[in-house]
C-alpha cells in the first residue's frame, strides 16, 4: 500500500519569456578573438623578436584572457546585443588594455 499524498502542481508561475536574450556566449567569443588579435599585435610591430619578450612575461598576458572576455560580455549587453558596435569597441577595449600592458612592461 502506498504510504505518500498526491502532490498538485500548479501553473501559477509563467515559463521563461521567449524574449529574454542572453549576451554571455557572442560576447565571450568577441573578447577571445579579440584577445587573440591583440596577442599578435606586438608580433607584427616587432617581429619574431617578441617571442623573447612573452618569454618572460607571458602570466601577465595570459592574465588578461579572461578580463578581455568579461569585457566582450559587458560591452555586448550594454550595447544591447548589437555586433555591429559591440565588436569594435571591445576589440578597441582589449587592444588598449594589451597597449598599456606593453608599454608598462617595456618601461
Amino acid at each position: 500500500m502506498r504510504n505518500s499524498s498526491n502532490i498538485v502542481i500548479s501553473q501559477t508561475e509563467p515559463g521563461p519569456s521567449a524574449e529574454e536574450t542572453t549576451w554571455s556566449l557572442p560576447g565571450a567569443f568577441i573578447g577571445f578573438l579579440s584577445w587573440l588579435l591583440a596577442l599578435g599585435i606586438p608580433f607584427l610591430m616587432y617581429g619574431p623578436n617578441t617571442l623573447f619578450f612573452f618569454l618572460y612575461t607571458w602570466p601577465f598576458f595570459l592574465a588578461l584572457m579572461p578580463v578581455a572576455v568579461v569585457v566582450g560580455i559587458a560591452l555586448h549587453s550594454l550595447l544591447s546585443g548589437k555586433l555591429v558596435y559591440s565588436c569594435p569597441a571591445t576589440v578597441i577595449t582589449v587592444g588598449l588594455m594589451f597597449g598599456v600592458l606593453f608599454m608598462w612592461l617595456m618601461g
